[in-house]
Formats: structure tokens, C-alpha cells, sequence
């Protein structure tokens, strides 16, 4: 099983462990148990969340595009319908 597949099942059983949990908390109620089955539930999320962002590409898999800014001013035509954040319309002041 590649890496990619790996991570998608072990996704897989984190998303049936909340349906669980859920489940349980309709049987015994929203006890101290549960909040922390609901939390650790949580946790082993955002930490496969966290190895998925981190884990090696697999070959020929596609990379992703560099997108390259120009450092070019752009187009003051662009912004004449806008009022510059913070600062409050052109023909007014703060008060």
C-alpha cells in the first residue's frame, strides 16, 4: 500500500472513530468520558492533518505549479471603485 493510500485509510478510521463517539454520547450522555474521547478524536486529526502536509510526494506524482508575481505596480485602474482599508473614503477623513 503506497503512502498516499496509507493516509487515506488511517483518515478512513479517524472519520468512523467520530461517528463513533457520537454514537456513544447519544447512549451515556455528554459525560467527562466522552469530552475527552471528543478531544483526543480532535487531536489524532489535526495530527494526521499535520503528517499528510508533511509527508514525502510520491514519484510521479504532480508537482505544483510555480506561479510567478510580478513585482510590477498594478494597474490603478484596478482600485478605483475601492476605498483604501482602514484609512476611510478618498474624499473623507477619519474622524
Amino acid at each position: 500500500m503506497s503512502l498516499h493510500d496509507e493516509l487515506t485509510d488511517a483518515q478512513r478510521c479517524l472519520d468512523d472513530l467520530a461517528r463513533c463517539v457520537s454514537r456513544l454520547e447519544q447512549h451515556v450522555g455528554s459525560g467527562l468520558e466522552i469530552r475527552r474521547m471528543r478531544s483526543d478524536t480532535e487531536h489524532l486529526r489535526e495530527s494526521l492533518s499535520l503528517l499528510r502536509a508533511t509527508a514525502p510526494r510520491e514519484p510521479g506524482a504532480p508537482r505544483a505549479e510555480m506561479v510567478t508575481i510580478s513585482d510590477q505596480p498594478y494597474d490603478p485602474g484596478l482600485w478605483t471603485d475601492a476605498d483604501d482599508e482602514g484609512l476611510g473614503a478618498r474624499d473623507r477623513h477619519a474622524p
